[in-house]
Parts: C-alpha cells; structure tokens; sequence
C-alpha cells in the first residue's frame, strides 16, 4: 500500500483520497502517539478557509476524543500561525488542515510536534503503521473522553506576537498584498496597516472555494497588474496557508524567493546578523543566488527539493536562514516553519531600512533563464538505470560548456520526472532541453505532459 505521509503531510482530493475515515484514523493514530507523556494530550487544530476544512476538522476531532486526547480549535489560521500556537500553548502536537497553494479540491493533514516543527519521519511512519493496520486503540469511557476547547484568541496571540517581535515602522510604504482568498485573509491586511503602511487589499474574502483561484503566490498577474496601476511600492503575494511569499516590484515584476533570500541574506551579512555568513536552499534555487552570494563570502548548502530537507540542515548544522524559490523561507529565529508574514516583515526591512526601490535590491542577483519540462513514465525510478539516458544528461551538461546545469530528477510526488535547465544563453539552454526530453521521452516510453 501506498505511503500516506509525503514531503507536507497527508495531501489529496478531500472526500475521495482524504476521506472522513481516514482524518478519523489519523486522529486517533496522532493522539495515541503524540500523547504517551503519561498525561491527557493536547492537540492544537487550525485550518485554511477551503470548503473541506470542516468536515476534516470535524473527523479529526472525533478520532482525537476517542482516544483520551483534548482538541484546541483555533479556527481558520495560517499554517506557521498554527505551529506557533502549538509550542506557544503547550499542545502535545498540532495539526493544520490545508493543501497549501493546491486548488480547492485538495486538501492536506499536517502534524507539527510540540516544539512546532514538522514531526521526523520517524514518528510519521509510526502513525501511518497504525492507520494502515488497523491498531486497536484504546477506548476509554465516561471520563476519560476528550472534549473540544474553543479559542479564536490563539489567532490574536500569533499577530501579537509578529507586530511585536518583527516590529517594521512602515510608515510612507504604499503596498498591495494578494491573500489568495485564504488563511492570511484575516491577518495580513490588518498587520501591515496597525504597522503604518498604506494597503490595497487583494483577493481576502474567501467563501470556500475561492481559495487560490487566479490569485496568491501561483498567479500574480492581478497583483502585477495592481501595483503598476497604483503605482505602489511593491506587492505581496501569499498562498493558502501563508506560509511562502512572492513579491512583485514598483515596475510590476516578479521577485521570487530566491531574490528574496538574496535581499535578505546580503542585507543580514553587511549587518553581522547572518549567523556563520550561511544560507540553505534546495537545488531547484536559480545559479544566480549562488553567485550572488557567493561574491559577498556567503555559504550556500544545497539540499533535495522540499522545506523539511532545508530546515533539517538547519537544524543539525546550526544555520538560521534558507528557502526555496517557490517563497518558502525560514528566519528560524522567529518560525519553526517557513511563514509568509515573516518574510514579508523582514523584506519590507529592508526596503525601509536601505531606502531602495525593490527592483534595485532584487537586481543583486543575476537571474539565468531556466527551463523546465515535465515527463511522465511508466517508472520514474528507470531514470536512473537506462545508460542511454544517462548518456543524455551527460552529453546535455557537456553541451552547455560549464555555462549552465542540468538537472533531471523524479517527482517525489508524480509519476513524472523532472527536467531543469539553467544557462545564459536561453536559445541554446531550450534546445538543449528540448532534446534531451525527447530522448527521455523515446527510451523511457513517456509522454511529454508539461513545460
């Protein structure tokens, strides 16, 4: 049987893949486990605004309670918002429902553990054991059945704690944010406004299903389109669940997480705040952010593609700083997780701070073109065997004369495999990939889906 933890929990079409059934059991698994200190355990729940929220909150819920657990019901929250209220209250773990920047028809079950970082794979296998093979759980009575405890102030106790402790005077700033229609689109509009800056508001009045529709972090065009017409400063872009942001500059262009970490990290370096002059990212993250940094005598460690590989190096090597290009980067002075609100303080820093228009401070790194394609096989793991294609990559890494990468790797998620291309000259980087594609698409009996 199929694993049912990914690289961000339990994800698929609510009420088919992630049914009542299964948050119920994943419920009881997560109370039985997480909760053995020998005390009656405490699970935070928060959730984005999709439809599916409920009815998965709802099931949870009663696998929690069967078991002996007590659930905390925060409401709609963002996911970092939840992790926080996970360590800041006590809870024996939490638990956000939400599919992040997926379409409404996904949803997703998250365990954070009681320090609020996402569990070790260890733990997950635990619970996914126990799910998978029915585990008699105990079935206490009377007493010894939990009960819900109501407390939308846990979402006034995470906005304290951003106005106060990432504290920005943004006064004279004129921005408009992108809430996606989900988790930030009680909190965003109102942090940055208390914080003095002047906001158009985008896309903050979801219904359920209007979760990440033409909007957010995966389509900025009305956001684009928004700050050149007002001529505002900058625009920010948030998804889901916040927890990544996207940027877009005076001129209405896009800046992405790596130009982010870029004008972040530069920024923490020339102040002496950027602990062992290091930044993590994964190896998706664009060349130039590499020669970005590595022309001011920053360290970049690269990492698999997924936020739980760079806050793993994080944590085991004593870094603070790292992301992905997606816009989902970790200060983890402030987060146990990736947090969109977070970045948007600490960017909007440093446009403050340096009086610098966001195209000028994105302009610090060289973007090089990149090209991407998607293939799907019948079995992405023959990637590895076919000599032929391996003879490929080889031959397409030679072709860009060590002015560019190749990298082709397996979904970790799809039946597809990967194919990035990264160089200056972006004619020869597309037929440069164009054909390899083609060849992985002959030996491997695929068919070119996406680019």
């Amino acid at each position: 049987m199929a694993r049912l933890f990914g690289t961000d929990g339990v994800r698929g079409i609510a009420n088919q893949e992630l049914t009542p059934d299964l948050a119920y059991k994943l419920g009881k698994a997560g109370a039985y486990v997480l909760g053995r200190q020998g005390k009656r355990p405490l699970l935070a729940i928060g959730k984005d605004t999709r439809i599916s929220g409920d009815m998965l909150e709802a099931a949870l819920t009663a696998g929690i309670l069967s078991v002996g657990g007590d659930c905390l019901h925060v409401g709609v929250i963002t996911t970092p918002g939840l992790a926080y209220v996970t360590r800041s209250y006590g809870c024996s773990a939490g638990i956000v429902i939400s599919a992040s920047h997926n379409p409404v028809a996904d949803n997703g079950i998250k365990f954070f553990a009681a320090d609020g970082y996402k569990l070790p794979d260890s733990v997950e296998e635990e619970i996914e054991n126990l799910v998978l093979n029915n585990y008699d759980f105990p079935c206490p009575t009377g007493e010894g059945v939990g009960r819900v405890i109501d407390d939308i102030a846990a979402v006034e106790k995470y906005f304290a704690f951003l106005k106060k402790e990432l504290s920005v005077d943004l006064r004279g700033l004129q921005i408009v944010i992108d809430c996606a229609n989900g988790s930030a689109s009680g909190i965003a509009p109102r942090l940055f406004k208390e914080l003095g800056a002047t906001v158009t508001v985008l896309h903050s009045e979801p219904d359920g299903i209007n979760i990440n529709e033409n909007c957010g972090s995966t389509h900025i065009e009305s956001l684009e389109r928004e700050v050149t017409a007002r001529e505002a400063d900058l625009g920010l872009a948030f998804d889901g669940d916040a927890d990544r942001l996207l940027a877009v500059d005076e001129q209405g262009n896009l800046v992405d997480g790596d130009q982010i970490m870029v004008i972040c990290g530069l920024d923490r370096k020339r102040k002496g705040t950027l602990k062992d002059n290091k930044v993590t990212v994964t190896v998706m993250s664009n060349l130039g952010l590499k020669e970005a940094f590595q022309k001011e005598g920053v360290t970049v460690t690269e990492t698999k593609v997924g936020d739980r590989y760079i806050m793993e190096e994080l944590r085991q090597n004593g870094g603070v700083f790292g992301g992905e290009q997606s816009g989902h980067i970790i200060f983890l002075e402030y987060s146990t997780t990736g947090d969109g609100l977070v970045t948007a303080l600490e960017l909007l820093r440093v446009v403050q701070d340096t009086g610098q228009p966001l195209s000028l401070l994105a302009a610090q790194m060289r973007r090089f073109p990149q090209v991407l394609v998607n293939v799907r096989v019948k079995n992405k793991e023959a990637l590895h065997s076919n000599a032929q294609v391996q003879q490929a990559i080889k031959h397409a890494e030679e072709h860009l004369q060590g002015q560019g990468r190749i990298l082709v790797r397996p979904s970790g998620t799809e039946p597809l495999v990967r194919v990035m291309g990264e160089a200056l000259d972006e004619f020869k980087l597309k037929e440069v990939v164009d054909e390899l594609s083609r060849i992985i698409e002959e030996k491997l009996g695929c068919v070119l889906v996406k680019r």
